[in-house]
């Protein structure tokens, strides 16, 4: 019932463009440090006293351009639906996500600049193709004569979303030096167009790592590694509007409705037995009377969901759906672990992984640096 609810949530997600957070400091000893020629730049701040104590500092400006993949799973609730403008229905105890899965791909491109020496800050923006499949039920009570028992499914909906979004947004990395290695701090703030929801996306991300460089033999190479986490919080709401048929292939939907009017009428028929055969007493009881409204409740929104798609897949081609929900992560942490290839002091290469928690990730990235 969500085709494109889910998907933008991931957009953006992945959009980390990691700043070279290491000096080559790491690499030298104490007594084999010379000192350079003043520091030729007007970045970073306080450079010329930095360089002037040895550490050799990366060029100040960067630019960068990231491949992105991510595969996410979220979370969704106070889903509330109508159809062409009408009455909006809140699906929460009647609807259940079997499954709900986000792919996504995309270039970004990530200018950035070194303002102190252990201070990066930088912009980001992004063009990503994505898709989301979702596995839905929607569910009414078997019978609520029997103390917990199952609900039942009376239709269910796989759908599959394609779309692009646009990003933009800014970071920065506080960085500091640990007995030869390195620790980051990376936050950034990122908002995601898409033309199917009512306004932007916005997502926070913090991304903590630790590593080490090793220099090699040809002067100004080296080889880093690290490892750390990445935590995602999103905006908690959305909504927005779309055309039914870029929610469900129509075919054979009419028979999936039909069923599911049989299975609610039977429903019925057990909730009106089942009333029946209580006595004044126990129909007076405010747990029995609670059982009964909330099998009736589920079973009239279940119905008028029903009543809604039947009225609208008739009239597809000007049909549309009306959403608004609640998300999260399914888990907000994932691990990570990457590395970096300087050939130069001006080129290198990085790629990163992410996994478990939820959320599989891999980043790629070419960076040319330049003095400022």
């Amino acid at each position: 019932m969500t085709k494109y609810i889910l998907t933008f949530l991931f957009t953006s997600s992945c959009l980390l463009g990691q700043a070279q957070v290491f000096s080559d400091r790491d690499n030298l000893k104490k007594d084999t440090v010379k000192q350079e020629e003043p520091y030729p730049y007007l970045l970073p701040i306080w450079g010329k006293k930095v360089a002037a104590k040895g550490f050799k500092l990366p060029y100040s400006g960067g630019l960068g351009l990231n491949y992105l993949w991510q595969k996410s799973d979220i979370t969704v609730s106070n889903l509330q639906v109508g159809f062409n403008h009408g009455t909006m229905y809140n699906m929460d105890n009647i609807v259940h996500f079997n499954n709900a899965t986000a792919t996504s791909q995309g270039i970004n491109i990530r200018p950035d600049v070194w303002v102190l020496p252990f201070l990066n800050v930088y912009g980001i923006l992004a063009k990503s193709n994505s898709s989301t499949a979702i596995d839905i039920d929607l569910q009414i009570p078997t019978d609520p004569s029997v103390p917990g028992s199952d609900w039942q499914s009376i239709a269910s909906f796989q759908t599959k979303a394609n779309f692009q979004g646009t990003t933009a947004g800014f970071g920065l990395t506080p960085t500091m030096g640990i007995k030869g290695c390195w620790m980051a701090m990376d936050m950034n703030f990122t908002w995601t167009d898409i033309p199917q929801l009512d306004k932007p996306a916005f997502i926070y991300i913090f991304g903590p790592r630790v590593g080490k460089a090793f220099k090699l033999h040809k002067p100004d190479q080296n080889v880093t590694f690290w490892v750390g986490g990445f935590r995602l919080k999103m905006s908690s709401s959305t909504s927005g509007s779309m055309p039914i048929g870029d929610l469900f292939n129509t075919e054979g939907i009419e028979q999936k409705i039909d069923n599911g009017y049989t299975k609610i009428d039977d429903a019925q028929q057990n909730v009106d037995t089942w009333w029946a055969g209580l006595s004044p007493a126990e129909q007076q009881r405010p747990g029995n009377i609670a059982k009964k409204d909330a099998a009736e409740n589920a079973l009239a929104k279940a119905e008028a969901t029903l009543d809604g798609l039947s009225t609208v897949v008739t009239n597809a081609e000007k049909a549309t759906v009306q959403y608004s929900l609640s998300k999260r992560p399914t888990q907000m942490w994932n691990f990570l672990v990457g590395s970096q290839f300087q050939f130069n002091r001006h080129w290198m290469i990085r790629a990163e992984a992410g996994f478990f928690g939820g959320r599989t990730q891999v980043i790629a990235g070419l960076q040319y640096r330049f003095g400022l």
